[in-house]
């Protein structure tokens, strides 16, 4: 009989995960079609067993339905309308609460918190939400990540009702669309992916054509943009630099980052 297993280096091109990612888009428009309570649990169950370091299962979600809190979460983010007019929005949350209650069961605390303890718990949260959003786009939802919830993330907290040591680290849109956005050009994968040692020179001449291939794709839509669109972009985002403030909010509200 002939052998017709899957020799063991044989791994598959493309599955149903990486179609899903590979058609991946972000969505500002969405139907009247209700997201269910049964849809968003089910998403969020499989979230939560994205990896977590050392168990320690920092995270929390915000699950926001209520028009008028979406209103209210609007004007902070930049007053991105689709924040308002989302069927759902999730704020994911960096949350040392339980924690802290774990050392408090011992004679401890988290005064003294530094870097690390700030840096694994926001690592944590965005595990969870990336997958998240990977679980509903698999069911046919779609959405967005909002990080401008870390414009003021003491007013988001006011709004969510976040105790200390717990801050909103990015928000999701999620809804059925009712759009099909032309999908953004990424990188090349010559300057993203390095093999054995970090090519620092590669990664800078690829740089140009990315810049071609962003302008091109801002032109075909409409979008007034320049010849060198994500080099251009960059420089507009980050000088002068962006939330100036948020090191000492974070350390406001339990994260000091130091």
């Amino acid at each position: 009989m002939s052998d017709t297993s899957t020799p063991a280096d044989a791994s598959p091109t493309t599955s149903e995960t990486i179609e899903c990612l590979l058609n991946r888009v972000s969505v500002r428009k969405y139907s009247d079609q209700a997201v269910t309570d049964e849809t968003v649990k089910a998403v969020l169950e499989a979230a939560f067993r994205s990896p977590t370091s050392s168990n320690i299962q920092s995270y929390t979600a915000v699950v926001v339905r209520d028009p008028e809190t979406k209103q209210k979460l609007s004007v902070p983010t930049g007053n991105q309308k689709h924040v308002a007019q989302t069927p759902v929005f999730i704020a994911f949350c960096a949350d040392l609460r339980r924690i802290e209650y774990a050392l408090n069961q011992h004679q401890h605390n988290l005064n003294n918190n530094n870097l690390e303890v700030g840096l694994v718990s926001s690592v944590d949260v965005a595990l969870v939400g990336m997958s998240a959003y990977l679980a509903a786009e698999s069911v046919g939802l779609r959405g967005l990540m909002i990080g401008a919830v870390r414009n003021d993330p003491e007013k988001i907290a006011e709004i969510l009702g976040l105790p200390q040591r717990v801050y909103c680290v990015f928000g999701m849109c999620l809804g059925w669309p009712a759009e099909e956005p032309v999908q953004k050009p990424r990188m090349d994968m010559g300057m993203t992916v390095h093999y054995e040692k970090y090519d620092e020179e590669a990664s800078i001449e690829s740089m140009k054509s990315y810049d071609t291939a962003l302008a091109e794709h801002y032109t075909s839509r409409g979008i007034k943009t320049t010849p060198d669109s994500w080099t251009h972009d960059m420089d507009s985002k980050f000088h002068p630099p962006q939330r100036d403030t948020l090191r000492q909010q974070l350390k406001g509200r339990g994260f000091d980052f130091r």
